[in-house]
């Protein structure tokens, strides 16, 4: 009998422990759906968000503390190494230089294919039959293989009225360099509607490098034919380099930087100054009362205000303006230097364009994966574009 009591009891006390098990459950979920409740209006919370942000920011990239609390001795070998980097610095800036060397040397073997290219677009040079096939053509000429007689009968009509049409077709590749610029961004904005028929008679460009001993540069040349707006037959403009770490700041070099340019005087027939235009104002006379209107000459937006950069005072400080006009002015010389010139085919086709869209892509897709990536600190300047 007390075994059975015992039984019942120890059953109710289980019991009894279940339901406090169950209650203190139930609590806990409780005060968890509470948590989340609360941590979900949180995150909907602007401020609280921004705060947390903010809070998230302050702790990227601060030191741990961990070289401060080196001992001195440990301190003198880091200095050490620094003066190592600090010799790899030079060691680069060398490197560069031989780069610069090479992409003279590398510049006189493309020229002459420049110069077939300037002699086709000016009808300078007609291309052979076989120097103008190209992959697509072949495609249509297996297409024509299975073609029955009439579509073929077809074909040769249309070819001999497409032979036709070429009689009065125009020569050359009209409008080229325009069409070039017109399909780039970053020159698009340049060129305004009164520079394209000015830039129409433009015929080639090229890129020369200094001569070898002679401080590193390079100079954009714009060749145009005879026009009606100026005499220039070349219209130039220099970029000035530098290959050499900073003494005051060795660990930022990152290889050759624009240091400044100079472009050229344009010589405007009367009339044909596209950079200035004349305004009229009319000015009250504060004692008589009396209007008259007032005629000013004030500067123009034009592609052509590219070869009157602004210039650098010997102290080298500039307002905020200029110093915007010149870091626009080095990448856009980079850009001409770097990717037009060498392939101005493909900026002509859009299939350039194509190309530097999946790269920025690429970019993009990179930044976005790297972790300590900051864009605030990151312009992402190309090596040989950045303002000193």
């Amino acid at each position: 009998m007390a075994d059975l009591d015992n039984k019942e009891q120890t059953e109710s006390d289980q019991k009894e422990d279940m339901e406090d098990v169950e209650d203190i459950e139930e609590e806990e979920a409780s005060e968890e759906s509470k948590a989340r409740q609360l941590t979900v209006q949180m995150m909907q919370n602007p401020r609280i968000l921004a705060a947390l942000q903010e809070r998230l920011d302050g702790l990227v990239g601060n030191p741990s503390g961990y070289i401060e609390s080196l001992p001195k001795i440990v301190k003198k070998r880091v200095n050490a190494l620094k003066n190592l980097q600090v010799k790899c610095a030079h060691i680069e800036a060398k490197f560069y230089e031989e780069v610069h060397e090479l992409q003279r040397k590398y510049a006189a073997l493309y020229q002459p294919f420049f110069d077939q290219r300037s002699d086709i677009i000016n009808a300078i040079l007609e291309p052979t039959e076989e120097e103008c096939k190209w992959q697509g053509d072949e495609e249509e000429e297996l297409s024509v293989n299975i073609l029955d007689f009439d579509e073929m009968k077809e074909k040769v009509k249309v070819e001999e009225e497409k032979k036709d049409e070429e009689k009065d077709a125009p020569k050359g590749i009209p409008e080229f360099w325009l069409t070039v610029f017109k399909n780039v961004d970053l020159l698009s904005d340049m060129v305004q509607e009164h520079d394209e028929p000015i830039l129409k008679h433009l015929k080639d460009l090229k890129v020369k490098f200094s001569d070898p001993g002679q401080p590193m540069s390079f100079t954009l040349e714009f060749k145009f034919e005879p026009n009606e707006y100026f005499t220039n037959e070349i219209v130039t403009k220099t970029y000035k380099m530098r290959s050499e770490p900073d003494e005051s700041d060795p660990f930022s070099f990152d290889g050759p930087e624009i240091m400044g340019c100079t472009g050229c005087h344009i010589d405007w027939k009367k009339g044909k100054n596209i950079t200035m235009k004349t305004i009229k104002k009319k000015q009250k006379h504060k004692g008589r009362g009396t209007v008259r209107t007032v005629t000013k000459t004030v500067p123009n937006d034009s592609f052509f205000n590219f070869f009157s950069p602004p210039e650098v005072p010997e102290n080298g400080e500039l307002d905020e303006d200029s110093e915007a006009i010149l870091a626009a002015d080095f990448e856009i010389g980079h850009f001409l230097h770097e990717r037009i010139v060498p392939r101005a085919v493909l900026y002509f086709t859009g299939e350039a364009i194509e190309d530097d869209d999946d790269d920025e892509g690429e970019e993009e897709a990179d930044e976005e994966n790297d972790p300590d990536y900051d864009p605030k600190k990151d312009p992402n300047p190309p090596s040989e574009c950045k303002q000193q």
